[in-house]
């Protein structure tokens, strides 16, 4: 994987945090250029900071930190906002590779969903990857890749999870038809389970039991972490023979 990804560009949007900052540590390690961005520049500000101490503290002694500085930087972006869009398209230039994990969510009974919400969530799942693409398929190299982000919610509805399943759905059927028209720029989606990536952490001292329900009758026996996606991810922007697929890694629990 090293080999593939050394020296090559990649952008991850919402990359401050969880499993979009585990993708861009993973992809610096295998020798990525890496921009990060995000809404909230004091959040990517600390990101790229942390992945690039945790690089350093990974690496063999004497290596040069000016070096590991010029290989992940942040920037940042609004999914609701074309301009924006455009403007770190401009800024980032020419690249091989291109993530979007951000999400925006809209939960809660339908009779009580707020517009400006819903509206919210179809920005970062949907329209924002769509406008990512327009500006960015010009600038993506050959051999490149756009990797969007659905989630097993598409597949396993629940109440109140509404809005959450019919975007995740579209982003499945979004890569499909980019994946079409883009050719030969290879777009793929990923639908991640129940993983521990730090958003289930305001369940506080529920969060252990529920893990634990989950695992009780997915069908690999446990959660996903961060890992787990990010070594799926690279996997989908690096093989050059796969496209239009939506790789769910979510330890089957989309069959229970």
């Amino acid at each position: 994987m090293s080999a593939v990804l050394n020296g090559k560009k990649l952008l991850v949007i919402g990359g401050g945090s969880g499993i979009g900052q585990q993708i861009a540590a993973d992809a610096l390690i295998a020798g990525a250029h890496v921009v990060i961005a995000g809404r909230d520049p004091k959040a990517i500000s600390a990101a790229v900071a942390r992945i690039a101490d945790d690089h350093l503290a990974g690496v063999t002694p004497g290596t040069d930190e000016a070096t590991i500085a010029e290989r992940v930087f942040g920037a940042t972006v609004d999914l609701t906002d074309e301009d924006s869009i455009r403007m770190l398209a401009e800024q980032t230039g020419d690249l091989d590779y291109l993530v979007s994990v951000a999400a925006a969510h809209a939960n809660g009974p339908v009779a009580q969903l707020d517009r400006t919400a819903i509206t919210r969530a179809f920005d970062a799942k949907v329209i924002g990857p769509l406008l990512l693409a327009k500006h960015f398929a010009p600038q993506i190299r050959t051999g490149g890749a756009i990797l969007l982000f659905s989630g097993v919610a598409a597949w396993r509805p629940a109440p109140e999870r509404t809005v959450m399943a019919t975007t995740n759905g579209a982003v499945s059927f979004l890569a499909e038809a980019l994946a079409v028209e883009l050719a030969p720029i290879r777009v793929n989606a990923l639908s991640p389970g129940i993983v521990d990536s730090g958003a289930w952490d305001k369940m506080g001292t529920a969060k252990n039991q529920f893990f634990t329900d989950v695992a009780t009758v997915n069908p690999a026996r446990r959660v996903g972490h961060p890992s787990d996606i990010s070594a799926a991810a690279l996997l989908a922007l690096t093989n050059p023979f796969l496209t239009g697929t939506t790789l769910h890694i979510d330890g089957g629990g989309r069959l229970t």
